[in-house]
């Protein structure tokens, strides 16, 4: 008798890192420039005036301010605006 297991491929040895997405800067805070303020895949937030976007669809500040939120139709927006 074999004192050894068969050694079959293991399917399910895959493990990612997780992305640590979504919103990280809600509405009324106080942001400072190059401030992540969304991580996202695909555009569901657009940046609005004061907001920038990264070529993986990260939304950041590029101004010190409060962030705004905005709905359009179907398209949400995220700006800075000037603290008041």
């Amino acid at each position: 008798m074999a004192h050894k297991k068969g050694l079959g491929s293991s399917r399910n040895g895959r493990d990612s890192n997780p992305q640590m997405l979504g919103v990280k800067m809600f509405a009324g805070q106080d942001v400072t420039a190059g401030m992540i303020l969304v991580r996202q895949r695909g555009t569901r937030f657009r940046p609005g005036p004061g907001a920038g976007i990264g070529k993986d669809d990260t939304i950041f500040a590029m101004r010190d301010g409060t962030v705004a939120f905005r709905t359009s139709g179907e398209r949400r927006f995220i700006s800075v605006v000037d603290p008041e």
